[in-house]
């Protein structure tokens, strides 16, 4: 019998992971499976051959796109001539909904069965592009639970499976380690800042975050501030901007480590993104903020669907965690609603049941469940 074949594409290192945890769940009921495709290092080390850099794919913003527009298009189908050629048994887009959807349909017109591992953001807007991905994908494979209602609700093929950090999160995540680790008190009171991991958002972010946390300050003396800095460069454009703040004391800058950062907090002061989710399954309250240019936000405002950002408001369609966009995000008003969590004994307990029970909600060993539904499509 012919070993089972496998087209496989992710184009971030987001994709690389879930991509990797795919791959491993399949080889191990079929350890003689073949994966080919794009992948990164993670789905390399699997086994996965890579027909090109995954970092090609890896590009973000109109302008760069823009500028790498023939080399993405040639790409997409040299992918497409391959498969054609070389028909696997079912090819697997990871997110990267601009670039792996058309790759898709196109291989699905042709016969070859497709998944699409990561809705694109739909519920929230230009809901009308569930019906390309329908053309697109024999079957979604979502992250979250309200997702696979919204395609069930317009008849598409989807199966919710979990999300992996759910997985990889343990249910309670203790605080102690973590303060070690930062040298920081047992009993005093910390904040964690988490402005974001692009340098647009800490332009647009950071004087605010701070601003709030020397606020927070000024009311509980003794409380400690740390900033989570993605890499290097945003580290660096936060130190800059703490010179202008000469009276907040007691911060570090932590690279690469927010995890352990959200650990050792008792609040924190979120930018709006996945980083939320991250929150939720470290199980610790958190106020969310958001800055975009003036003319992005007004075009969002008029397209976006949803009553929250947040993903922990989402998934429990209620305002868990406070947020503020734009203008609201003030110092003063994020600061109000920091200093009440600082000073509270046990945290927000709403915020911590609500955040254990979307935890225990997501966690479905989500690899397993994908391979189970991208095996169940090839059979």
């Amino acid at each position: 019998m012919k070993p089972l074949r496998i087209g496989i594409v992710a184009g971030e290192v987001s994709g690389d992971i879930l991509g990797a945890g795919l791959i491993a769940a399949i080889k191990n009921r079929f350890p003689d499976a073949q994966f080919e495709g794009i992948g990164g290092s993670r789905m390399i080390a699997q086994g996965c051959r890579s027909i090109a850099p995954m970092e090609r794919l890896s590009v973000m913003g109109l302008v760069e796109v823009l500028g790498r527009l023939f080399e993405l298009l040639a790409l997409r189908r040299r992918l497409r001539n391959y498969f054609l050629e070389n028909p696997p048994d079912v090819f697997i887009g990871i997110d990267a909904p601009d670039f792996t959807l058309a790759l898709e349909k196109q291989l699905k017109s042709a016969g070859i069965k497709t998944v699409h591992y990561v809705s694109p953001q739909i519920w929230a807007w230009r809901q009308g592009r569930v019906k390309y991905i329908a053309k697109c994908a024999d079957r979604i494979l979502t992250l979250f639970p309200f997702e696979q209602d919204f395609y069930r609700q317009h008849q598409v093929g989807v199966r919710f499976v979990g999300h992996p950090l759910a997985d990889e999160i343990p249910l309670h995540t203790p605080q102690e380690p973590a303060r070690k680790m930062f040298s920081l008190d047992r009993q005093s009171k910390v904040l964690a800042l988490l402005p974001g991991s692009r340098m647009s958002e800490i332009k647009k972010l950071a004087t605010t975050f701070l601003a709030a946390a020397e606020c927070c300050q000024r009311q509980l003396p003794d409380c400690s501030v740390l900033v989570a800095a993605a890499n290097p460069q945003i580290a660096e454009a936060v130190t800059a901007e703490l010179i202008h703040f000469p009276r907040l004391r007691q911060v570090q800058v932590i690279i690469g480590d927010a995890r352990n950062v959200m650990a050792a907090a008792d609040a924190l002061l979120v930018a709006s993104g996945t980083v939320t989710l991250e929150a939720t399954l470290v199980n610790r309250p958190m106020v969310v903020a958001y800055k975009m240019a003036p003319l992005t936000y007004t075009i969002a405002a008029r397209l976006v669907k949803t009553d929250y950002i947040a993903l922990p408001n989402l998934l429990s369609n209620k305002a868990l965690a406070p947020e503020y966009i734009q203008d609201e995000a003030t110092p003063e008003k994020l600061c109000a609603e920091l200093t009440a969590l600082l000073r509270s004994t046990d945290g927000d307990t709403t915020q911590s049941a609500a955040f254990l029970e979307i935890h225990q909600q997501l966690k479905q060993n989500a690899s397993e469940k994908a391979a189970d539904a991208v095996l169940e499509l090839i059979n």
